[in-house]
């Protein structure tokens, strides 16, 4: 292992505390978006949220407008495990974003021999989010200051091996966002040619086939507004006890409700030792428990808890019903009861209206939606790959403990991960 001299941060970069934006004028639309530390993932970088962001439409002080390239770190973190304090993101081109009081914007010392995408990755390092968790005070939030931030200790060696070091965890990090807007842009186009067929009713050959009245309202002829139990399988999950519940992968794969849900399929961290309900490979996974309605697909079997339900369409055609399902459930927890937190059973699911198409349309339907699903699939766990190799590589390329000069990197993302 290479021994790099140690430095503390304070002697490298400095650190400026945001804005103070009021509440009063956050808006859900607008041109300004105020970052905030729920757009820190724990993986690094940053999340936009659809939805849910807050755009600013008072005054503020032109400072405090970011600069695509920025370097932020999350000061604040409202957990108490702190899992993405100090977590660090580059600013993107779009869209416009302001500087908040809870992020810390990042700059280089001018007699600093830093590289700032070197920087990044020291940051993302458990080896200094230790650190700097330590530094962190509250009972319940946690937030650390830039004077506790500067006493991390950091070790930093030459600036070319700096360079190299960055410049590798970037390749992969870029594979990993070439895929995800890839997944994106196939996930709205599904939404779309859904929206299109089944909303509007612009299927192929739509010209052709009329529209009559309903049960269910207007559709067109030869189809049906159904229940869903009528065309699909329904298992509810029902949680074992917690005794069986382990993280050392002995039993199948466990998942309670949408804790480790992801925007496409679920990320397994916990296994069930004990025999359950269960979900087969490609089931759609829907969330019966706040918040009603969250969609993954399961990629393997899987038991399923009190929380989720699994769901399999009777004529096979999967990918058709969960374009089905995400047009039902577009706005979460939309149905059910409850004193404390939403919740349906499985009366109340089998009983969610869905469109049956014509015979024709309904193959049409699964000839278009199956190779895009089966694409999203692929590169979904592209990404995982790439981002636990990334994972690997990092702590022991930001402490020396390879020799970057003999690094294959081609090599390594195509090798499975040991």
């Amino acid at each position: 292992m290479t021994e790099w001299p140690s430095k503390h941060l304070g002697d490298l970069i400095n650190v400026k505390h945001g804005f103070a934006f009021k509440g009063e004028y956050f808006s859900s639309e607008g041109d300004k978006l105020v970052l905030k530390p729920g757009n820190f993932p724990i993986g690094g970088g940053l999340r936009l949220r659809p939805g849910k962001d807050d755009y600013y439409t008072g005054s503020y002080p032109s400072e405090f407008e970011l600069s695509p390239g920025d370097l932020l770190v999350v000061m604040t973190d409202l957990t108490q495990s702190a899992p993405i304090l100090g977590s660090p993101a580059f600013v993107p081109e779009q869209p416009a974003m302001l500087h908040n009081q809870r992020l810390g914007l990042v700059t280089v010392k001018p007699d600093a021999d830093l590289d700032e995408r070197f920087l990044y990755y020291v940051l993302l390092s458990d080896t200094t989010r230790r650190q700097i968790r330590a530094t962190a005070t509250g009972a319940t939030v946690r937030h650390t200051a830039p004077e506790r931030f500067y006493n991390v200790s950091v070790a930093v060696p030459e600036i070319q091996v700096q360079q190299v070091i960055g410049a590798i965890l970037r390749t992969i990090d870029d594979l990993i966002e070439v895929n995800r807007r890839r997944i994106e842009v196939l996930h709205e186009i599904a939404l779309a040619v859904h929206r299109e067929w089944f909303v509007r009713f612009r299927f192929p050959g739509h010209e052709r086939v009329a529209l009559i009245e309903s049960d269910g309202g207007t559709v067109p002829e030869g189809w049906e507004s159904v229940p869903l139990g009528q065309i699909a399988e329904l298992t509810m999950g029902q949680s074992p006890s917690s005794e069986h519940y382990n993280v050392a992968g002995v039993g199948m794969p466990f998942h309670q409700g949408v804790t480790d849900f992801g925007d496409h399929l679920p990320i397994t961290r916990k296994w069930c030792s004990a025999p359950g309900r269960v979900a087969r490979e490609g089931d759609v996974l829907v969330s019966v428990r706040a918040p009603v309605g969250r969609i993954n697909i399961a990629d393997v079997d899987l038991t399923i808890g009190r929380g989720l339900a699994a769901v399999r369409a009777k004529d096979g055609r999967q990918a058709l019903l969960l374009g089905h399902l995400r047009h039902a459930f577009a706005i979460e927890d939309s149905m059910g009861g409850g004193t404390i937190y939403k919740a349906i059973g499985k009366q109340d699911l089998a009983g969610v209206r869905v469109l049956k198409a014509s015979e024709r349309v309904a193959m049409d339907a699964e000839a278009t939606f199956g190779p895009n699903l089966a694409t999203i699939r692929s590169l979904t766990q592209s990404n995982r790959h790439l981002r636990a190799i990334r994972d690997l590589l990092l702590p022991k390329l930001v402490t020396g403990q390879i020799d970057v000069s003999s690094l294959d990197v081609d090599a390594l993302v195509e090798a499975p991960v040991a």
